[in-house]
């Protein structure tokens, strides 16, 4: 069984996620007031298709919820991830919605 481990590289504007101790993909994002806005999500060719870019987004809307923050999400896999998952919509100002077609 491999570990798992998601966690924010704040010296590179990212969260990362690692298993066995290898980076294995990362979310990055750009901080503004309040909220973080993520503009790219990518998983290393060698770990695809192991459904880790689902645990590195939830993991880090996770946190991010737990900051206080909200999301402006303009990388498609975070957008999409949230679109799925209804959950996560309260991440995403309800002004800002309409923006990135969140119902």
């Amino acid at each position: 069984m491999s570990e798992t481990v998601v966690r924010e590289n704040p010296a590179e504007q990212r969260y990362e996620i690692h298993v066995d101790g290898a980076l294995a993909g990362f979310t990055v994002y750009q901080p503004g007031d309040g909220l973080l806005a993520f503009v790219h999500t990518e998983i290393d060719e060698a770990y695809a298709g192991q459904g880790l870019g689902k645990v590195l987004i939830r993991d880090t809307l996770d946190d991010v919820r737990k900051r206080g923050l909200g999301v402006l999400p303009f990388c498609p896999f975070v957008r999409g991830f949230i679109a799925k998952n209804a959950d996560y919509l309260d991440l995403v100002p309800e002004g800002e919605r309409g923006r990135f077609d969140l119902a």
